[in-house]
């Protein structure tokens, strides 16, 4: 069996040369004997260090199979039949890991029959880290989660477009309070998939930019914009060419007794670094589909991720699991 859990050697990153997943390949090569950053630009593939680069089109099921012969994991970066891909995966016996944002992805993925190897969704920042955050102060009470994105920092283009979709299910409006710089901030109701995997109706998603002015546009000039085609088109454009503001983030969960939070500089670093500890742990984890809060250990996760320069701060309560303390290597 291809994934079987003492041969994990060879890790198939799918939309590697993108900006979570060159972070995710990088930290990867370091790990692994060999990791094969795949997509359908050679070129583009054979720009991250390190790896080994392979031209694969996913909608292609002979040269998936082809990507997938020998292989003990896929870590998938792109969206882009994601279903598919999980279950000619799962059906080889290989391991797979997708940071995908939609719920309505990360839904069809939870019904495949996972078999003998072990599939892990929710990986990323949000969802990802703010799932295991959640985990540190819940109690059973209602959660808020606000994620705070740096505006200033090159996405690319796949984040970009999921987030303008998006827009036209941005939602009521709250404040939170998030680590120092930002202090209060308004976040827009945003439909990560965090508000259904940790158990709808009881958890709420806000997003808010860096730019307090570009926050304010999320609701107004900027969802209407994107409805229409040729509106979103240059829209698309224009935020993947223009950067306003900076690159630090922020991720904020508050219960009705503790608020915990992860910062830093780089969301994209961030994200691919969290779903690159996936791929590292997964000989130990059980078999099936799972989420990340799931089958990792929140708090020992989150200080080694937070050990690759990014600052965790457990709150006032941490679920009795840090108490009050910062963790900060940056």
């Amino acid at each position: 069996m291809a994934g079987h859990r003492d041969a994990l050697r060879r890790i198939v990153v799918l939309g590697g040369y993108g900006a979570v997943g060159r972070e995710a390949a990088g930290a990867l090569a370091a790990w692994f004997p060999e990791v094969v950053v795949a997509g359908r630009s050679l070129a583009k593939a054979q720009g991250v260090p390190g790896t080994v680069p392979l031209k694969v089109d996913v909608s292609d099921p002979a040269d998936l199979d082809r990507a997938l012969d020998g292989t003990g994991a896929v870590l998938m970066c792109v969206e882009r039949d994601n279903a598919r891909v999980a279950e000619a995966c799962l059906r080889r016996g290989v391991h797979y890991v997708d940071v995908s944002a939609s719920h309505e992805v990360l839904a069809a993925i939870e019904k495949l029959d996972a078999g003998d190897a072990t599939a892990v969704l929710s990986v990323g920042l949000a969802p990802g880290v703010t799932n295991l955050l959640a985990r540190l102060c819940g109690d059973g009470s209602p959660l808020e989660i606000g994620v705070l994105i740096g505006s200033g920092e090159r996405h690319g283009p796949g984040a970009v477009e999921w987030t303008l979709d998006a827009l036209g299910e941005v939602g009521p409006s709250w404040r939170m309070r998030f680590p120092e710089p930002f202090g209060r901030r308004t976040v827009h109701g945003f439909p990560f998939a965090d508000q259904h995997t940790l158990g709808a109706g009881r958890v709420r998603t806000g997003l808010c930019l860096d730019s307090r002015p570009l926050t304010a546009l999320l609701t107004g000039p900027v969802a209407r914009m994107v409805r229409a085609p040729r509106g979103r088109a240059a829209a698309l454009a224009a935020l993947t060419r223009l950067h306003v503001g900076g690159d630090r983030f922020a991720v904020v969960v508050s219960s009705g007794r503790a608020s915990v939070s992860f910062g830093g500089r780089s969301q994209s670093r961030a994200s691919g670094l969290a779903a690159a500890l996936v791929v590292r742990r997964l000989a130990g984890m059980p078999p099936g589909v799972r989420h990340i809060d799931e089958v990792v250990e929140p708090l020992p996760f989150l200080r080694e991720l937070a050990s690759f320069g990014f600052t965790l701060d457990t709150g006032a309560g941490g679920g009795g699991r840090g108490g009050s303390r910062a963790y900060d290597a940056g």
